[in-house]
């Protein structure tokens, strides 16, 4: 049995000071006073704030790793590089490319979940396919060359089942994406491409979580994607319409809508930071979650780097490729929770946004996502500057 106390802390969930007894790798015990005791490890973390670790559903790599071209070893040097930025679990999420790439990434994130468990960094947790079924007119940064349609084809088995390896999402024929062989699977489409609410249905009914993202749907097409099962918005504001007075939007008619929730980049960048409170005010922080949008070379600093076919530039933390266009972010989830503090978002409503709502997104909160006995010890400690202290991922201090 291996014991972990962590002493002399407040948690995201109370400001009274006290201790977090782990076991195992478990949340055992809470306590608000210091217990008396032997344990195998003590941590004094000297008033510092506990948090649930960050879970960030929407990443596309990091220091120099894109996610379209890893291997698992490059997954793995992500997965560290997030650790150390209070990140306890991860979506290595995908940009629109061929079936070929698709499945070569398959494997190595596969190989990952097999190799990841005893190691003190980021977990991967799923696959997200983003803007493989995109509007055109909404690509952003997305490579519109590789976009598919929702229409079916006939109905038939993929060799890849017959043959034993990894089983394919298969709608009719029409949509073969290579899934993993365990693991949460989700995707950012458009509702109005052709075929787009009959692709929700069945994506949500071969249990993928479908959000909204890359699109110019109307109210009427939004709230059919609704009632097929799409509740989630990606990136809010970016990649979508945005909301006029005669006209909502996708972005107003994910704020109107109150069963729907939506993730947004807090970098400053994507979004005017007071856009960001206007918003996160207006649905509410239950039903918000962070997000980085990462790509590679985040943690690089400026410079040029050759990503997705293209040039792309980082200045002052801004990214632009040779479109003009904004290409994901350089900034990560403790960026986004520095920017929610400067905001004056409160520590609880921070921690829902950073971790409890992206876990409940990906059905992982079970387990993860809060501090509560019997869940496991994914924490980060920030001192009374935002700083990390500490990252622990399943009761293994990040070194």
């Amino acid at each position: 049995m291996t014991t972990k106390l962590l002493r002399n802390c407040r948690t995201s969930q109370g400001n009274e000071i006290g201790s977090i007894f782990v076991v195992d790798g478990t949340i055992a015990e809470l306590w608000g006073d210091d217990p008396a005791g032997e344990y195998a490890q003590v941590f004094d973390l000297a008033e510092a704030l506990v948090s649930p670790g960050f879970v960030d559903v929407h990443n596309h790599g990091a220091v120099g790793v894109d996610v379209n071209s890893a291997t698992a070893d490059d997954l793995l040097t992500v997965g560290a590089y997030l650790a150390k930025n209070g990140v306890t679990a991860w979506m290595p999420t995908l940009v629109p490319d061929s079936d070929e790439n698709y499945r070569r990434v398959i494997d190595a994130i596969d190989e990952v979940m097999v190799r990841q468990a005893d190691l003190a960094i980021a977990q991967v947790i799923g696959v997200h396919y983003e803007g493989v079924y995109a509007s055109a007119k909404m690509c952003g940064a997305l490579r519109p060359e590789f976009f598919r349609s929702g229409r079916p084809l006939e109905e038939r088995t993929t060799p890849s089942a017959q043959s034993g390896g990894h089983p394919s999402l298969v709608r009719r024929g029409a949509i073969d994406l290579p899934k993993l062989r365990e693991g949460v699977h989700m995707t950012t489409l458009a509702p109005e491409i052709d075929g787009g609410i009959e692709l929700i249905e069945t994506l949500v009914s071969q249990g993928w979580i479908v959000s909204i993202g890359h699109t110019e749907a109307d109210a009427e097409t939004l709230d059919a994607a609704f009632d097929a099962g799409a509740r989630h918005l990606t990136h809010l504001f970016n990649a979508m319409t945005g909301i006029h007075h005669r006209n909502m939007g996708v972005a107003g008619w994910g704020l109107y809508n109150e069963q729907v929730t939506f993730d947004i980049i807090a970098d400053g960048v994507h979004v005017r930071p007071e856009m960001i409170s206007v918003a996160c005010h207006a649905k509410s922080p239950s039903k918000v979650s962070l997000i980085s949008d990462s790509i590679a070379p985040t943690g690089l600093g400026d410079g040029a780097f050759d990503l997705w076919g293209e040039k792309i530039t980082v200045r002052n933390g801004r990214t632009k490729n040779e479109r003009g266009s904004i290409a994901g972010s350089v900034s990560t989830m403790h960026d986004g929770v520095g920017m929610m503090r400067s905001l004056g978002f409160s520590d609880s409503d921070i921690a829902n946004m950073a971790s409890t709502n992206p876990a409940r997104l990906l059905g992982i909160d079970s387990d993860r996502g809060s501090i509560e006995i019997g869940k496991r010890a994914d924490l980060v400690a920030l001192d009374a500057d935002g700083n990390i202290k500490m990252t622990m991922i399943g009761g293994k201090v990040v070194e």
